[in-house]
């Protein structure tokens, strides 16, 4: 085994223990601030289309991705039942479940790091290194992740559009 081999077996679960931990901390009471809501809601959509108009040829890979943003369409509402949603003189503030969105997150994380991992193992040899969307497990995770995401990115403008309009309203 040689020693970048070591080193990358050893930095691994470092990384791993860095995303979670930053993960933990941005699932979090936080304030609602419009523009991120849609730039989440934008780069998260970015983040389906674009594999999607690369797998026009490959319809399973396709299905998964479609599948994946349908199960984080299902999860983001699930999740959006748990969130608290906040109006204080403060400002408005909403904690999503942190346990869900971690784990969502950290699916992906867990398919980057094996598809980096798997890149890592073809050097030196004649196959050629995996494609992102390649495998249907990695479409099927993306498509998890981000529509997980968007769904939760357009809530919040959702809630922040109402709450705009009562305040309108009285």
């Amino acid at each position: 085994m040689s020693l970048t081999t070591l080193a990358l077996i050893a930095l691994v679960p470092l990384l791993i223990w860095r995303i979670h931990s930053r993960l933990k901390h941005q699932m979090t009471r936080q304030r609602s601030i419009l523009s991120r809501h849609y730039t989440g809601l934008f780069v998260f959509v970015v983040m389906i289309l674009i594999p999607a108009s690369e797998l026009g040829d490959r319809p399973f890979q396709l299905a998964a991705l479609a599948a994946g943003a349908i199960g984080g369409i299902a999860l983001g509402s699930y999740g959006l039942r748990r969130t608290r949603f906040e109006d204080t003189p403060e400002g408005y503030f909403f904690t999503p479940p942190s346990r869900m969105g971690i784990l969502v997150a950290m699916v992906l994380v867990a398919r980057v790091v094996y598809l980096g991992i798997e890149i890592y193992m073809n050097q030196g040899s004649n196959r050629p290194n995996p494609r992102f969307t390649d495998s249907p497990i990695t479409m099927l995770c993306l498509g998890l992740t981000a529509a997980y995401f968007a769904t939760f990115s357009a809530a919040l403008m959702r809630w922040r559009q109402r709450m705009r309009k009562e305040i309108g309203g009285t």
